[in-house]
């Protein structure tokens, strides 16, 4: 998968707008003001919520050691950094994730803010 085309994804998630917060380093991909993907722009990954906490998050890390990892500073939150071109997991699961991200993070907005 490529960059512009996991950005396409995101982007096109019912209320889903991007941000640059540190510049054009990285791209937040956002729903009702909150991340729900952490874009490198210079890189190959992408940083996602994957659980509850970091042990939720690690099936992933355990499945794909070499192409998951911890996020800094909020992997016990369950975010992980997952190498999305190149690496050994599919498109599909990339995806997946995504989507799981996105909606976890959706479930935790105040009415108001969610998405129609």
């Amino acid at each position: 998968m490529r960059r512009d085309e996991l950005i396409e994804y995101c982007l096109a998630k019912p209320g889903a707008e991007e941000s640059y917060p540190w510049g054009d380093e990285e791209l937040v991909a956002k729903v009702g003001g909150k991340a729900f993907a952490f874009i490198g722009m210079a890189g190959d990954s992408v940083g996602v919520k994957c659980g509850a906490s970091a042990a939720e998050a690690a099936e992933y890390r355990e499945r794909y050691p070499d192409d998951v990892r911890t996020s800094d500073y909020i992997g016990r939150y369950g975010w992980n950094t997952v190498r999305y071109e190149g690496g050994a997991v599919p498109d599909d699961e990339v995806l997946e994730l995504l989507d799981r991200s996105y909606a976890a993070i959706v479930a935790k907005l105040p009415k108001s803010r969610r998405p129609a």
